[in-house]
């Protein structure tokens, strides 16, 4: 109990959460009396972070951030435009779109949700649409960039869960196109409820040009599962050739990136990744302390207490999950819960690819639900925005994809039968 009031103690004071996971640890050691694990403290930080797994994630940060510097948003927006621009409702379905194809390069929902809110917010709002639902519409297919791969959530999964990569990437793939279909269904039911504005479809200068720089940037992700699952490269090779790709193409093709951009993209890259590889140090210090004194298998024996079903289970695990995604960042509940889950996960007979994916969905509900949620407040922020409203128009699309995750969880082919084709 002390651990757990000093870890959430800290967070509420606003200490940084891998700090708050290292004085959780620490003070879990002193409360089981068990300080001779503090003589292995760095040798636990060192064994986290000399997973090969990890080089792969400042590589994709830098693919996202390079095509994003390189103006891929406004490429793929008009590329969208061609396709939903001209149904009624049409750039909602633009902004859907754009989303569903920028996930599947960017992978960060808090960078696409900022972009996006940027141009899509005022555009609709100026075409009559209400603010907050284009708010909702944006935050909502930001939340398809940690599922569609490649994917910066699937990869920190795999690494903390010793899964391949590439199942994972695959795995992610009919779950994202059934949660975009579920997220149009819901544009299309505000648009016969409400009666959204009619369909226009934006100047386009050269319709063909247009065409083919939103579906370049496409071919990125296409690539990288097709040399990661082929076995030609690991996923971290995949990556290198992603950004080298990515960077000729903004550089190239768009002309938007330039070789003195490169220092600035590369200390951002580098940031995030120092934040993420902390989490991960941190969170093993405090599961490897939490495993010392058996707490994983008394969690276990209590789930099974609880339940024997895998689908009460995974249930329990997505309430949880949105729990502390409300006050926790989506990357942060991953690294945590994790490998305490584990265990259990195993005990019930839960394929750990088909658990990744459930997982993966299950922290992203807290990117847009208060009181921390960072999609609302990026879009409030970014478009002036007032909470309330907001969520009341973000809660459709929530309901839409807990009733997938729902789905999900009850057909797990939904998230297997690729991986079982391609990689038999």
């Amino acid at each position: 109990m002390l651990t757990l009031s000093g870890f959430l103690i800290a967070l509420f004071i606003g200490v940084p959460i891998f700090i708050a996971l290292i004085a959780a640890a620490l003070i879990f050691m002193y409360q089981t009396d068990n300080t001779l694990l503090l003589n292995s403290v760095t040798i636990q930080f060192d064994g986290a972070l000399s997973q090969s797994g990890l080089l792969a994630i400042p590589l994709f940060m830098l693919v996202g951030e390079l095509m994003n510097k390189g103006g891929l948003t406004k490429k793929l927006l008009a590329c969208a435009d061609l396709f939903v621009g001209g149904f009624r409702g049409g750039l909602a379905y633009v902004n859907l779109l754009t989303n569903a194809m920028a996930a599947s390069i960017l992978g960060s929902a808090t960078a696409q949700i900022s972009v996006m809110s940027q141009l899509m917010i005022p555009t609709m709002t100026e075409k009559g649409y209400d603010k907050h639902f284009a708010g909702a519409v944006t935050i909502a297919g930001g939340l398809l960039g940690p599922i569609i791969p490649p994917s910066m959530l699937m990869i920190i999964y795999g690494v903390i869960a010793y899964q391949p990569v590439s199942a994972l990437f695959l795995a992610g793939i009919l779950p994202g196109l059934l949660i975009v279909a579920a997220f149009a269904l819901v544009i299309t039911v505000i648009g016969w409820t409400k009666g959204l504005p009619k369909g226009e479809h934006m100047a386009h200068k050269n319709v063909k040009a247009d065409l083919l720089a939103g579906i370049l940037p496409g071919m990125i992700p296409v690539s990288i599962i097709v040399l990661i699952i082929s076995g030609v490269m690991t996923p971290t090779e995949a990556g290198a050739v992603a950004a080298v790709l990515s960077f000729l193409i903004g550089m190239l093709v768009y002309r938007q990136l330039r070789f003195a951009d490169l220092p600035a993209v590369f200390a951002e890259v580098a940031r995030n990744t120092a934040t993420i590889t902390g989490l991960i140090a941190a969170a093993s210090l405090f599961g490897w302390a939490l495993t010392f004194e058996g707490i994983p298998d008394q969690i276990v024996q209590f789930m099974v207490s609880l339940t024997d079903s895998k689908m009460v289970f995974l249930l329990l695990v997505f309430a949880l999950v949105i729990a502390l995604g409300m006050f926790l960042e989506s990357i942060s509940v991953m690294i945590v819960i994790v490998p305490i889950l584990l265990p259990a996960v195993k005990s019930f007979g839960i394929d750990p690819i088909h658990f990744g994916v459930m997982i993966s969905l299950a922290t992203l509900v807290g990117l847009a639900t208060p009181p921390v949620g960072p999609g609302l407040f990026i879009a409030m922020s970014v478009a002036k925005l007032k909470m309330a409203p907001l969520f009341k128009a973000v809660i459709p699309f929530l309901l839409a994809m807990m009733v997938c995750m729902v789905l999900i969880a009850a057909i797990p082919e939904l998230s297997l039968w690729l991986p079982k084709i391609f990689l038999k």
